[in-house]
C-alpha cells in the first residue's frame, strides 16, 4: 500500500499539457499551460521555458554528430574555482560578513570534482579559519566579527572537506557547545546568534555542527523536534518559522534536522514526498524553490536531496531497495546543458545568469545526487568521465571527508557539557 502511495505521488508531476518529445533527451517535456489567463509569474515562466527550448535546441543538433554530449566541464569548473578560492573579485564585497561559506563552498565544489588542493593551501584555508573562531565559542563571518550559527556550520563543514589534523585541532569543542547552549531557547528552537532570528536554519545549524564534532546531547536538543515539526505547512514542505510559506531550503533544513534529532517519524513524510516531488520542474527537469516559481540551479541540491532520506528511510522499513523518487535523468540534463559557464567555468541558476562559487558549489552537489541516485547502476548522462565524487544529502559533505571527520571526532575526548 505504501509503495503504491508514493507511486501516485510522483505521477502527480507528469499530468500537464502541451507534450513535447525529443529522441535525444531523456524524458517528455511539458511546457507551461496558463489555461488563457496570463500572469506576471506566467509570463515569466514562458521567458525562462524559450530560453531553455534554444539550448535544447543546440544540444539535439549537436548529439546528432557528437554522441559524447553532454559533457561536464570540469577542468574549466576546477580553474574558476581556483581563481576564487584565495583573490575574489569586488562583487563578493557584499559578502563580507559570510567569508565562511565562502571557503565551504569552494572546498565543497572541489572535493565534487575530486581535486585535492596542496597541502599549504589547505593550511592557508585553516589558519584563516582559525581567525573566524571566536574566544567565546563559535565562528564568526570573519575575523573581529560576532559569532553566528550560520558560518559557525560553514567553517566546520569547510574544515571537514579539508580534513587535516590542523583542521580538526581548530574546532574549540567545549566552547562551541557552550555557544550552542546560549542560542539555545526554552521552547527548543535557536537562534543564528545572540539577540538574533530564530528559524528552522538554526536548529539545522546546530544539530549538524553538533554530530559532526560529536557533542551532540539530549540536553541541548530537548523539545528541538517539535518545534521543528511546527515549521511543516500545510503543502508539506517547511517553512523558516511555524505558519509560513514551504520554502526548498527550509524544508532541506527542517527534514535534515529532523532525522539528525532522531525524530523523522514525526515528519508527514507522504505529504513531504507530493511537495517535493512537485517542485521538479515539468519542461526544465530542474527544480523550483517554491510552488509558482522559477527553477533555480541551486535547488537541484535542496530540493533533490530529499528523495535519497526519504528512499533511505523506506528502504530500512521495507527492507528492500526503492526506486528513484524523481528524475534524476532530466535534473542532469537541466544542469548539464542549461546550467554550465562551458567556457569560464562555473555553474549558474538558470541561463542567462552570470556564475557564481554559491551555485557552483549547490548544483554540483545536487549533480552529484542524481549521478548516484541508484544504488548499483550507471546514473551518469554522458560519459563516464562526468561523474562526481559521492556527496551526502543529509550534511552536504563529499561523503569520504564527511567519513574522516565523524570518525576523528568520534575518537576525541568527551567534553564537559555544561548544563543550564
Amino acid at each position: 500500500m505504501l509503495e503504491r502511495n508514493f507511486k501516485n505521488i510522483i505521477s502527480i508531476i507528469l499530468v500537464q499539457q502541451n507534450i513535447e518529445m525529443n529522441y535525444y533527451l531523456s524524458v517528455r517535456r511539458f511546457t507551461l499551460d496558463n489555461e488563457s489567463f496570463e500572469t506576471d509569474t506566467s509570463a515569466s515562466q514562458k521567458k525562462v521555458e524559450k530560453k531553455i527550448e534554444k539550448l535544447f535546441e543546440i544540444f539535439c543538433s549537436i548529439v546528432e554528430c557528437d554522441p559524447e554530449v553532454p559533457v561536464l566541464e570540469k577542468e574549466n569548473h576546477i580553474n574558476f574555482i581556483k581563481r576564487h578560492m584565495f583573490t575574489l573579485p569586488e562583487n563578493y564585497e557584499c559578502l563580507d560578513s559570510s567569508r565562511p561559506w565562502l571557503c565551504y563552498w569552494l572546498c565543497q565544489s572541489l572535493a565534487l570534482l575530486n581535486y585535492e588542493l596542496s597541502a599549504v593551501e589547505k593550511s592557508y584555508v585553516v589558519s584563516f579559519l582559525s581567525k573566524c573562531q571566536h574566544e567565546s565559542g563559535g565562528f564568526c563571518g570573519g575575523p573581529n566579527q560576532m559569532p553566528h550559527l550560520a558560518p559557525t556550520y560553514a567553517a566546520i563543514c569547510a574544515l571537514c572537506l579539508i580534513g587535516t589534523e590542523e583542521a580538526f585541532m581548530v574546532i574549540n569543542r567545549e566552547n562551541l557547545y557552550t555557544f550552542l547552549l546560549s542560542l539555545r531557547l526554552p521552547n527548543g528552537s535557536f537562534r543564528m546568534h545572540k539577540y538574533g532570528e530564530s528559524d528552522v536554519r538554526a536548529v539545522y545549524c546546530a544539530v549538524v555542527v553538533s554530530r559532526l564534532t560529536n557533542i551532540y546531547s539530549d540536553v541541548l536538543f530537548d523539545s528541538s523536534a517539535r518545534w521543528v515539526i511546527r515549521c511543516q505547512t500545510y503543502e508539506g514542505g517547511f517553512g523558516g518559522v511555524p505558519g509560513v510559506e514551504a520554502h526548498g531550503g527550509y524544508t532541506f533544513c527542517g527534514f535534515s534536522a529532523l532525522l539528525l534529532l532522531q525524530s523523522v517519524n514525526m515528519c508527514d513524510i507522504k505529504s513531504l514526498l507530493r511537495w517535493v516531488a512537485n517542485r521538479q520542474m515539468s519542461y526544465e527537469g530542474g527544480f523550483q524553490g517554491r510552488t509558482n516559481k522559477l527553477v533555480d540551479g541551486c535547488y537541484s541540491f535542496w530540493q533533490a536531496a530529499i528523495f535519497p532520506i526519504i528512499s533511505g528511510i523506506l528502504e530500512s522499513e521495507e527492507q528492500r531497495s526503492m526506486w528513484s523518487m524523481y528524475d534524476y535523468k532530466a535534473l542532469q540534463e537541466y544542469v548539464l546543458i542549461c546550467c554550465q559557464d562551458k567556457y569560464n567555468g562555473g555553474l549558474i541558476d538558470k541561463p542567462d545568469k552570470p556564475p557564481d562559487i554559491y551555485h557552483t558549489c549547490y548544483t554540483l552537489s545536487g549533480l552529484s545526487l542524481a549521478q548516484h541516485a541508484v544504488k548499483n547502476d550507471t546514473c551518469v548522462i554522458g560519459l563516464p568521465e562526468n561523474m562526481l565524487n559521492k556527496n551526502n544529502p543529509i550534511y552536504n559533505i563529499e561523503e569520504m571527508c564527511l567519513e574522516k571527520a565523524l570518525q576523528y571526532f568520534k575518537k576525541a575526548e568527551p567534553i564537559n557539557m555544561k548544563i543550564s
